[in-house]
């Protein structure tokens, strides 16, 4: 479901990992490059919008609650792009009740999960 780690040309793909939450991000961003990854870091719904606009990631992670623009948002603004559409995005949340994860999958997550989170739950999902 998710990219291979390299590319025809050795190239790591990049995952933009969108987070307000500066320590989620460091650990995601140290776990994703030692799985191979490439990662990009935006702290809120614009940065994020922004980053997409001139980067190429191949994945992209993010938080619900943010500001400026919050990741429902983003994720409506990446699926109704024609050039990110495809693109499979993991929304990494607090916001743990069935409703909020009907509302990520409802909106265009590939994958939900919840904070706290482990790092090796991560690296099993993106490993199948």
């Amino acid at each position: 479901m998710f990219p291979e780690l390299t590319t025809a040309g050795g190239n790591r793909p990049t995952v933009l990992v969108c987070d307000d939450e500066r320590h989620i991000v460091r650990l995601i961003q140290v776990n994703l490059e030692r799985m191979g990854y490439n990662v990009i870091t935006a702290y809120d719904g614009r940065e994020a919008l922004e980053k997409l606009r001139t980067e190429k990631p191949v994945l992209v992670m993010l938080d619900v609650m943010m500001p400026y623009v919050d990741g429902y948002e983003v994720l409506k603004s990446i699926r109704k792009n024609p050039e990110t559409a495809h693109l499979p995005v993991i929304m990494l949340t607090v916001k743990a009740q069935d409703g909020d994860e009907w509302k990520g999958y409802e909106s265009g997550a590939d994958m939900y999960m919840t904070k706290p989170f482990n790092p090796q739950d991560l690296r099993r999902f993106l490993e199948q």
